[in-house]
């Protein structure tokens, strides 16, 4: 622990933030330190650990100090670990909360997981060694000179921001000169590199191309404008709900199902008002990035759409398939839908009424056994397969 050393928590010109893990207690070897669980943040320079109760106590150590690494896995009662085996501190080192330290390694105890990630990444950085190809501009120094080194950081930060605003000016002004749509994947490729860490943020560059767009009248015609914006926006959700940001349990599905109803209120407009449980669940994490959703935790929330008012149902055939649908989504128009495409073939499977409805196969066949309960259709299952017919008893 005495490797560590005060620190204002502010990134450096260069630095770059990599990942943050909330829920991180620090150990001096095998002793806990006396600091209480908090944040640990790891950039491209350094590792940081702040309070997350007090943002003025933040510490930090140079990734070059860093020897070696392993992971030390949970046991009962136990959260898991990643033990870090550290370099003598320097002579000239700043000052920080241990002055000397009869360890020669540091761990940092998970209490709400996320370590494999964080181990992952510091992988990466230690391979890299970015430190070394990209210095920092000046020391972090500590102490009576705090203050003036904040305002460095600030401007630093904001320097920073401008230079991302005109290089996102540059690529959107770039996109709009060209007339081929073959640029959007260039556009999806960009998105993924210009992220910084483990968020990318997706919607943010979708809702700042499509007011380009919006501005630039008479180059882009109004078809393709909502294409594009359409492409755009399937890209991603901002601010997705996560366990950290929202807490666990009933409040956590709340506030998932809230945004699951702004989400998919298009999608079941586009596909005839229903889809597929399984469907869903892939569309979301698609836009959700690296916050994955799990399949309890979207059944959990999409059960709360009707307790919430919202206009979004879960709904569960008799053959136990699962789907969401609008709540305007009647029922009697599924039947006749059905009842009348049956009558005007003559006869159809599952597969050729999801050809003319540009549904999936899974649904298809659901309808069409609501139908036949209902009595408006019959079967014939041969070894042809699962045939429905007009009932004309």
């Amino acid at each position: 622990m005495d490797r560590f050393s005060w620190s204002n928590g502010l990134l450096e010109i260069n630095e770059t933030l990599v990942i943050q893990q909330r829920g991180v207690r620090l150990y001096d070897g095998d002793d806990k330190a006396k600091m209480d669980v908090g944040a640990a943040l790891l950039s491209t320079h350094r590792l940081i650990w702040r309070d997350v109760k007090n943002h003025e106590c933040c510490i930090a150590m140079p990734l070059s100090q860093i020897i070696f690494f392993e992971e030390q896995a949970a046991g009962i009662g136990k959260s898991a670990k990643i033990v870090i085996h550290l370099h003598p501190a320097p002579a000239n080192k700043e000052p920080g909360p241990y002055q000397n330290s009869k360890y020669s390694y540091i761990k940092l105890s998970f209490k709400e997981h996320g370590q494999i990630e964080f181990y992952r990444r510091l992988t990466e950085e230690m391979t890299q060694k970015r430190w070394e190809n990209t210095p920092v501009s000046q020391p972090i120094p500590a102490g009576p000179q705090a203050g003036r080194t904040r305002a460095v950081g600030i401007v630093g930060i904001e320097r920073k921001i401008e230079e991302k605003r005109k290089e996102t000016d540059k690529n959107i002004s770039e996109v709009l000169q060209s007339k081929s749509f073959e640029i959007l994947k260039n556009v999806s490729w960009w998105v993924k590199i210009s992220c910084t860490g483990p968020e990318c943020k997706m919607v943010e560059v979708s809702r700042s191309i499509a007011n380009k767009i919006k501005e630039k009248q008479g180059d882009i015609s109004e078809d393709e404008t909502i294409r594009f914006k359409s492409y755009l926006l399937s890209m991603g959700i901002a601010n997705p709900v996560t366990r950290e940001t929202h807490g666990s349990g009933t409040h956590y599905h709340l506030q998932l199902a809230k945004q699951l109803g702004d989400m998919l209120q298009a999608p079941l407009e586009e596909r005839g008002g229903m889809m597929a449980l399984s469907e869903v669940y892939c569309l979301v994490n698609r836009a959700r990035g690296m916050e994955l959703l799990s399949p309890e935790d979207l059944v959990n929330a999409c059960k709360m759409f009707e307790s919430l008012k919202l206009p979004l149902r879960l709904r569960v055939f008799d053959s136990g398939v699962m789907v969401v649908q609008l709540q305007s989504h009647s029922e009697e128009e599924m039947i006749a839908s059905a009842l009348d495409n049956v009558s005007e073939k003559g006869s159809l499977t599952a597969e050729e009424f999801a050809k003319l409805l540009g549904l999936s196969v899974l649904l298809s066949k659901e309808r069409l056994l609501l139908a036949e309960k209902m009595g408006h259709l019959c079967r014939d299952d041969s070894v042809e397969g699962l045939r429905f017919y007009p009932n004309l008893f």
